[in-house]
C-alpha cells in the first residue's frame, strides 16, 4: 500500500524527535515565552529578512486561518480566495463560524490573479447593503500544486495596495513552493509583498505547528489575546519552539520540501514519458494530477492510496497523487513499476 493522499501522515523527522528527547527534562515557561519559542522566533525573523516582523505558533493550518482573519478583519468584512482555496473547501466553514463571507472567483491553475479580484469587487459595490473586501487569500504552493512567481506576488501585492485590501498568503506548503524548479520567490520577497503569511511545519517533517508572521508589528496588537481566547495558546509552547528551531537553523524544512518535489517530478516523469499520461496541471510541486482512464483509478485504489480529484467525464478521471518529505526512492519506483505493467498488460 503507498500513501499518496497526503504529505503528513507519517511523524517527524528523526532530527525533531530527538531534539525533542534531548530537551525533554529541560523545565521551561509555557503560553509561548519557553526559550526554545523565542529562539526560533528571532531565527525566523532572521530568515524572512524582517527585524520588525511578530511571529507566533499555532497548530494547524485550519487553526492559522481563523486566527489571522478574524484577527485582521471587522465584522461585516470579507476575505477574497479561489474556489479551490483551502479556506473555502477544506475547513468546514472555519472562516464562515467567525462570521466573515469568503468572496469565491474562478481560476484554472489555483492562482488570485487582480483581474479576478477587481471582478469581485466590483460585484461588491453596493455599500453599505454588501460586505466589504478587505483581504485576499492565497496559498503557495496552491491546492493545484502551482506557486507564485515574483511578479505574479508583487503585481497582487501592488493591486491590493491601491484598493486597500490585507495580503495573506497560506503557507502550509511554502517549502515546496519555495524549491520548486522555476521558483524566484525569497522569503523576504513573501515579507514584503504580503501583510501576514504562514510557514506550515505539520506538513513538512514536524509533529505539528504552523508559523504566524506579521510582516507589520501594528497588525499582531493583542494577537496573543486572541490565541488564548481561541484556545490555540499552547501551554507547552516549546513543542513549537524546538521543532521550528531544528528546521529552520540548518535549513532542514528545505532539504525536506525540495527531496518531496523531486520524488513527485521523479513519479510525474515517468507517467508522462514511459505511459504517455497528461495532467491536469503541470507538476512542479509535490502534488500532482495525473489524468487516468477511470478503469485504473479502480484498480489502483486496491493498493494504493491517493485522492480522485475530478472525474472528468465517464472514461477518465483527475487524481491526485502528493509525496511527503518522507516518500522513498523505492516507493516511487515500485509504483512506477506496477503503472507500466499495467499499460503493458492493456496496451
Amino acid at each position: 500500500m503507498y500513501n499518496l493522499k497526503n504529505d503528513y501522515s507519517n511523524g517527524c523527522h528523526p532530527s525533531i524527535l530527538k531534539r525533542l528527547i534531548d530537551t525533554n527534562d529541560t523545565s521551561q515557561e509555557g503560553y509561548g515565552v519557553d526559550e526554545y519559542s523565542k529562539e526560533a522566533k528571532q531565527l525566523l525573523m532572521a530568515k524572512v529578512g524582517n527585524p520588525k516582523a511578530k511571529v507566533f505558533f499555532a497548530s494547524g493550518g485550519t487553526q492559522a486561518n481563523l486566527l489571522v482573519i478574524a484577527a485582521l478583519l471587522k465584522s461585516h468584512e470579507a476575505v477574497i480566495s479561489v474556489k479551490t482555496g483551502h479556506i473555502s473547501c477544506h475547513e468546514a466553514g472555519a472562516i464562515e463560524s467567525i462570521g466573515h463571507k469568503i468572496i469565491t472567483v474562478d481560476s484554472e491553475d489555483g492562482k488570485l490573479k487582480p483581474s479576478s479580484i477587481e471582478e469581485a469587487l466590483k460585484r461588491h459595490d453596493l455599500s453599505p447593503h454588501v460586505v466589504k473586501p478587505k483581504m485576499i487569500y492565497i496559498s503557495n504552493a496552491t491546492e493545484l500544486g502551482t506557486f507564485y512567481t515574483r511578479k505574479e506576488l508583487r503585481q497582487l501585492s501592488q493591486f491590493c495596495k491601491v484598493h486597500e485590501l490585507f495580503v495573506f498568503m497560506d503557507g502550509a506548503r511554502l517549502g515546496n513552493a519555495l524549491r520548486a524548479k522555476g521558483n524566484d520567490l525569497s522569503m523576504n520577497d513573501i515579507s514584503t509583498w504580503t501583510d501576514v503569511f504562514s510557514i506550515g511545519g505539520t506538513k513538512n517533517g514536524g509533529l505539528l505547528g504552523e508559523a504566524i508572521i506579521f510582516n507589520q508589528a501594528g497588525l499582531a496588537v493583542d494577537f496573543d489575546i486572541l490565541l488564548k481566547q481561541k484556545g490555540a495558546l499552547l501551554s507547552k509552547s516549546r513543542v513549537f519552539g524546538v521543532q521550528f528551531l531544528e528546521l529552520f537553523k540548518d535549513d532542514l524544512y528545505f532539504s525536506l520540501a525540495e527531496k518531496a518535489n523531486h520524488m513527485a517530478i521523479k513519479l510525474a516523469k515517468a507517467l508522462q514519458n514511459e505511459i504517455g499520461c497528461p495532467f491536469l496541471m503541470e507538476p512542479t510541486t509535490n502534488q500532482i494530477f495525473p489524468i487516468l482512464p477511470n478503469e485504473w483509478v479502480r484498480i489502483l485504489e486496491q493498493n494504493q492510496r491517493f485522492h480522485v480529484w475530478k472525474t472528468l467525464d465517464d472514461q477518465y478521471s483527475a487524481v491526485r497523487m502528493m509525496t511527503s518529505w518522507n516518500t522513498q526512492d523505492g516507493e516511487i519506483d515500485l509504483l512506477i513499476k506496477e503503472l507500466k505493467e499495467y499499460n503493458n498488460d492493456n496496451e
